[in-house]
């Protein structure tokens, strides 16, 4: 099913299995954000918390850009 809420996507070189951009915006039509990772894996948020950290709220920032218009 498609999905149409705002959705980010930090994708992360050593995951269990990696989703190419083109897969992610034919399921998520709202994409805000596809983030390729330098690093880190299916734990990110054990292995790389400042990274993923970073990259919420860089997500959260544009969503709410948008609502303020």
């Amino acid at each position: 099913l498609p999905v149409y809420v705002p959705t980010a996507v930090a994708s992360f070189p050593n995951e269990v299995m990696h989703s190419p951009k083109l897969w992610v915006s034919q399921k998520y039509h709202n994409l805000k954000t596809y983030t390729p990772m330098a690093r880190g894996g299916h734990f990110a948020a054990m292995e790389e918390p400042k990274l993923l950290a970073e990259d919420v709220q860089n997500f959260v920032k544009i969503v709410e850009k948008r609502k303020k218009k």
